[in-house]
């Protein structure tokens, strides 16, 4: 989306316009589903923290600044936040549940079939910490900058470089030790 139809669409939104809200619904709830269903591996539970997201989205949009960021990274703030009510409320640690392949777009993860068993590669990543995982999520499953990911972990972008480096080393020995 242009970043200024998208801002025309939030304007709207916040005058309470159904089909602004309608649009920018429609364009980021499949990425936002498919967020959450990653962090928790259980579709009707990723269904209704999305629904939870988009009425959170919709309660505060008055309060949405800009701030030269895509609006789904707003989104994908207040998802994060949700998944984390979601684990605290079950006392469970998160694990991130690998879907059976990877995305097909080239992320720096090997695709299936590649040198190492999928199965491999999401047994290391549930090893990594609550914050490693998040960050391996939005960088490689997601696709996201660090400049998106640092506005929802709210850290700064050379604390996601630094936690990504520590997530992808941690998972090269993890890996190594596994062959």
């Amino acid at each position: 989306m242009r970043p200024k139809e998208e801002k025309s669409l939030i304007e709207l939104a916040k005058r309470r316009d159904s089909e602004a809200i309608s649009e920018l619904y429609n364009r980021n709830v499949d990425a936002i589903y498919r967020y959450i269903f990653f962090r928790v591996n259980d579709s009707v539970t990723a269904e209704d923290l999305t629904a939870d997201v988009f009425l959170k989205a919709l309660e505060s949009i008055d309060r949405y600044t800009d701030i030269g960021l895509p609006f789904s990274a707003w989104l994908f703030k207040i998802a994060h936040a949700r998944v984390i009510d979601h684990w605290r409320k079950g006392q469970r640690r998160p694990q991130v549940e690998l879907d059976e392949s990877l995305p097909s777009k080239d992320t720096g993860l090997p695709a299936p079939g590649a040198d190492m068993d999928n199965a491999a590669l999401k047994q290391a990543i549930r090893l990594l910490n609550a914050e490693q995982q998040q960050v391996v999520t939005l960088k490689f499953h997601m696709g996201l900058s660090n400049e998106e990911i640092s506005h929802i972990m709210d850290k700064t972008e050379g604390a996601i470089k630094a936690l990504q480096h520590r997530a992808l080393a941690s998972l090269a020995r993890i890996l190594e030790k596994q062959t």
